[in-house]
């Protein structure tokens, strides 16, 4: 923690709603993480696809996390507070009070996950429409984003519906927690509710899917003031957030960011200089940022508006101001490999051997690789195993979430040696997908030279060497692993006046760590593992269509 010496350092706090944990970092100005605190919340799952939490619950962690990261520290020295979250939906009554999602009535259980899929007819009927605001999402809504949740919402409890007052993104929500103004930021209303910079509401598209109430109510309950990310929220801390908070009253309180956004925001602005990287002395829109966590969004940005077919955007000023923003993404990355390994016969054995060992059970996995690997490289062991990875639908290029996941390759092995060969198919397969959606976008119009990771799946080697190798393309990682928190104390950092904008911040809190390259020797071993990768959502369609006849 800092000491006497260092008084006249200035700090930001920012706070990052994850799908499983609530996390809270003290950053200095330079992008430094001086104090770290995590704090599990709850997930409910009454039944398949559909995921529910309780924002009570995620405050409380934001509340805990937020006083320990603080502990100690001169409050004056406190400049702004920036939140993100996961995209989803809160749902409160008039009075800002907890309002049921779900058919058993339980109020605290007021938040749709951005995972939960029960919206799936409520999509299809808007994808139907073909309205001219699904140009800026893909060509097609995905189930993640809000409207389909809404109109569930709105045909299945009705009794909800008719109560509420307010639907808030969750980034939304806890900016208002902390200040009182229910202004919304850019980056969710555009991205996840067909909300434009230049047009703002498209009262047709509401009315045509059935939510016309939304536009008689001239948006109140959806948000009709938006802010910039990283513009002051009101007039900062309201006291009663503060005690909640361990923060003092009044300090700046900046618009949010989507949590894939601000772990975009934390890396894509890097210095890269004298790194040798083909995107240093290039704009921006040469880079992606890739989250990486329970799944992976892929941002680019390109100074025109670029349609590409399957990826969401563009969207205007949306991650970086003043630039259009695309956003690629796979539904289960991180929770897809947990699934496969955790659901392996030989998982006790991995874990009680990773346990002897004292290491975690992907440190000890990707030991056993090396070891056997004999003369091959890793990569290669997996020539006859190959795995298509939409356990939970695509989400891009192909917006298909009723696609199934598929292992082709097994045998009746069921030892330790089958585990670790599945764990690694599994993340070739998630960096095939990435392949294929930086193709896509290619395609369209993005010029893209280098990879920039962040996320928790960026802490694992081979994860991020299988990038590289797949790709093709050099991967950059940031000085500071937790990225997406950085990412948040930027917007702290603009709403106090500190920085004159989002990019001057990011250029001087974002650092750039390990650089991996790829191995350019392995490239037809992963050409011919991508021209498989198609082939198996081919013959998935295939043999759909052949069922479909009956």
């Amino acid at each position: 923690m800092p000491g006497e010496k260092q008084t006249a350092v200035k700090y930001y706090v920012g706070v990052d709603v994850g799908s499983a944990s609530v996390r809270a970092a003290l950053v200095d100005g330079s992008g430094t993480v001086v104090a770290h605190a995590e704090q599990p919340i709850q997930v409910w799952e009454p039944q398949p696809d559909h995921y529910e939490q309780s924002s009570a619950d995620i405050w409380a962690a934001c509340c805990s996390v937020t006083k320990q990261v603080v502990h100690g520290v001169d409050a004056s020295q406190i400049r702004g507070l920036g939140f993100d979250a996961t995209c989803s939906l809160v749902v409160v009554d008039k009075q800002f009070q907890p309002l049921a999602v779900n058919c058993e009535g339980q109020n605290h259980r007021n938040v749709i996950m951005w995972m939960d899929h029960r919206a799936a007819s409520q999509v299809e009927r808007i994808n139907a429409t073909q309205h001219r605001v699904l140009n800026y999402v893909g060509g097609a809504m995905s189930v993640e984003m809000q409207p389909p949740k809404l109109l569930w919402i709105k045909e299945n409890l009705p009794e909800s519906w008719e109560k509420v007052g307010y639907f808030f993104d969750l980034p939304d929500f806890l900016s208002w927690k902390a200040t009182g103004v229910t202004a919304r930021s850019l980056c969710t209303v555009v991205c996840k509710w067909t909300y434009t910079s230049d047009r703002g509401w498209d009262d047709s598209f509401w009315k045509v899917i059935g939510l016309e109430d939304l536009v008689k109510e001239k948006y109140e309950k959806i948000g009709n003031h938006v802010l910039s990310p990283g513009e002051a929220v009101g007039k900062g801390l309201t006291a009663e957030a503060a005690k909640d908070l361990g923060l003092p009253e009044g300090i700046a309180v900046a618009a949010s960011l989507i949590d894939a956004h601000a772990g975009g925001l934390g890396v894509i602005g890097a210095d890269v200089k004298g790194h040798n990287l083909p995107c240093e002395n290039q704009p921006i829109t040469s880079r992606v940022a890739m989250i990486c966590g329970t799944s992976s969004c892929h941002m680019g940005v390109s100074e025109t508006p670029i349609f590409v077919p399957g990826v969401w955007g563009p969207y205007f000023s949306a991650m970086v101001p003043g630039l259009w923003l695309n956003e690629g993404g796979q539904s289960a990355t991180g929770k897809l490999i947990d699934h496969v390994v955790r659901g392996h016969v030989a998982f006790p054995e991995l874990e009680a051997k990773a346990a002897a060992s004292a290491h975690s059970i992907y440190t000890y996995l990707n030991s056993h690789l090396d070891l056997i690997k004999k003369s091959l490289p890793v990569g290669f062991l997996t020539v006859d195993l190959h795995v298509w990875p939409d356990f939970h639908g695509n989400r891009s290029p192909l917006t298909d979430l009723t696609l199934k996941g598929m292992v082709v390759g097994l045998t009746l092995s069921r030892g330790l040696d089958e585990l670790a060969l599945i764990y690694l198919a599994t993340i070739q397969a998630i960096a095939l997908g990435t392949r294929h959606i930086l193709e896509v976008m290619q395609a369209a119009g993005h010029d893209i030279s280098t990879l920039f990771l962040c996320g928790g799946l960026s802490k694992n080697p081979l994860f991020v060497q299988m990038h590289a190798d797949i790709t093709g393309k050099p991967v950059v990682l940031s000085k500071e692993v937790e990225s997406v928190l950085v990412g948040a104390a930027v917007l702290g950092a603009c709403a106090s006046g500190d920085f004159a904008t989002i990019q001057e911040a990011m250029a001087k809190m974002g650092k750039i760590g390990r650089i991996v390259q790829p191995n350019h020797e392995h490239k037809r071993f992963y050409d011919k593992k991508y021209e498989v990768f198609l082939k198996l959502v081919e013959h998935q369609r295939e043999y759909r269509s052949i069922m479909n006849s009956l």
